[in-house]
């Protein structure tokens, strides 16, 4: 799978282990950076990730920072990106189930590696469901998002 990889100062300790790992699995990996523990703003992080995920040049991606709900948040604003914090298994997979979740966020103050692993595990090896049900309210969301879009641009 194509995998855009991203983490601000916080997250720069888990996120080279999680690059590592995706590759170690046989994953095509983008690291967009952060590269060091200096300070960096993390939604400059999440804009490169999920512009990745929106142009085809990755299929999911993984934000980590200090906590991983500010990066959920900037995530969530970008239109066509469902990003959920994800530090169990369960919400990782039935985020993608039921939700078509496209990209998880993790806090690296929060859960350890080895957790972190098995997040992703359960992240990348899920698929979203046939299900109607479930289909018809991500269409939901989607027509959300072009709803409040088409709003904001009458706003201007």
């Amino acid at each position: 799978m194509k995998l855009a990889v991203g983490g601000d100062h916080a997250g720069f300790s888990m996120k080279g282990p999680v690059v590592e790992y995706l590759k170690s699995l046989g994953h095509d990996v983008t690291d967009y950076g952060t590269n060091s523990e200096e300070s960096v703003d993390f939604t400059d992080v999440a804009q490169r990730v999920t512009s990745a995920i929106l142009s085809g040049d990755a299929e999911r991606g993984i934000l980590v920072c200090g906590t991983g709900v500010g990066a959920a948040i900037a995530g969530n604003k970008v239109p066509g990106i469902r990003a959920a914090l994800t530090h169990d298994t369960h919400c990782a997979h039935q985020g993608v189930e039921h939700d078509d979740v496209n990209l998880i966020c993790m806090g690296a103050w929060i859960i350890g590696i080895a957790v972190a692993k098995e997040v992703i595990d359960a992240f990348l090896n899920a698929e979203f469901s046939t299900d109607p049900d479930f289909r018809r309210r991500v269409d939901k969301l989607a027509e959300m998002e072009r709803k409040y879009a088409e709003e904001l641009v009458q706003l201007d």
